[in-house]
């Protein structure tokens, strides 16, 4: 456990435990709206079992080894959420930091509760409430594009980690690998993301399992029946959400949600994740060849 660097602004008290936190109303790097969803959208979805946990890590942590991630290894999980990459890792290395700026800290403290090794306190990128070259490891995915300053928000996150240490990240792909039908529906999927992101909670959230239920499942069951017509053949990868085969329903609920229910949302190439990455100081960048896209290990 490291020394905060900061004055603690408030502490929320959780589950006999004390929430430390150093939000403030003048982020930068934040939105605010988008923090209130992600809040929101937390306090929803904020059970996962080990299992599931388990798999889908696999898919995220795929380009980093047991000498990366390692018992000596402390990790910094920016933007942690429900905690469930906290989770994953925990078995694996000897303490996490997870911080988050949204009410989803009081959903990663209930889903850590039993590991001794997570801490989580309530910050954003603009106020990160440790001393620079702290950490051995940084893991950030599926957070900076929700950032109006994603390139910026990268270079400070980078700071805090020490020389010769790893930064692993996710940002959601421009779709620069798929076919021009494909990312016509995604274009389609966009407009709607506008006006279904802006409703109250309530109905958001109903229009969410919604598409959950009739657009989701639809597509992933057509995308499964073609993978098993042609299981030689990758012919369902074609199949807008083909991703979530063999996915639970919670995953595609919480991930309909993510997708539609998010008010800031940007999307980067891989030449411009790249870009980043070497903007920040990072070397020897790795991108995994495997959804989900794009996520990329670089050294720092």
């Amino acid at each position: 456990m490291l020394d905060y660097n900061q004055e603690v602004i408030n502490s929320i008290a959780f589950k006999s435990l004390e929430i430390a936190s150093f939000v403030t109303e003048h982020d930068d790097y934040i939105d605010s709206k988008t923090v209130e969803s992600f809040g929101d959208e937390w306090t929803k979805f904020d059970s996962f079992d080990d299992a599931e946990i388990t798999k889908i890590g696999n898919e995220y942590f795929d380009i980093v080894d047991s000498q990366i991630l390692n018992k000596e290894s402390v990790v910094l999980d920016l933007g942690c959420g429900s905690g469930r990459w906290s989770r994953y890792m925990s078995d694996k290395v000897k303490f996490i930091e997870a911080v988050d700026p949204s009410a989803a800290v009081f959903s990663a403290v209930k889903l850590n509760q039993d590991r001794s090794n997570i801490r989580v306190t309530r910050a954003g990128v603009d106020n990160i409430p440790f001393a620079d070259n702290s950490f051995d490891i940084i893991v950030c995915l599926g957070v900076l594009h929700h950032l109006p300053k994603t390139d910026e928000a990268l270079k400070k996150a980078a700071k805090k980690l020490k020389t010769n240490g790893y930064f692993l990240l996710y940002l959601y792909y421009k779709l620069d690998n798929r076919s021009f039908f494909y990312k016509l529906f995604f274009w389609l999927s966009n407009i709607v993301r506008r006006i279904v992101s802006q409703l109250p909670s309530f109905f958001k959230h109903l229009v969410c399992e919604i598409i959950a239920v009739f657009v989701y499942l639809p597509l992933i069951f057509f995308a499964g029946v073609v993978k098993k017509l042609f299981p030689k053949k990758r012919y369902y990868k074609l199949f807008p959400l083909s991703y979530y085969l063999n996915k639970s329903f919670t995953i595609i609920r919480n991930d309909a949600l993510d997708r539609f229910g998010t008010p800031l949302e940007q999307r980067f190439s891989k030449k411009e994740i790249e870009a980043m990455m070497i903007n920040a100081g990072f070397t020897e960048i790795k991108f995994s060849e495997n959804e989900p896209y794009w996520h990329v290990l670089g050294r720092k």
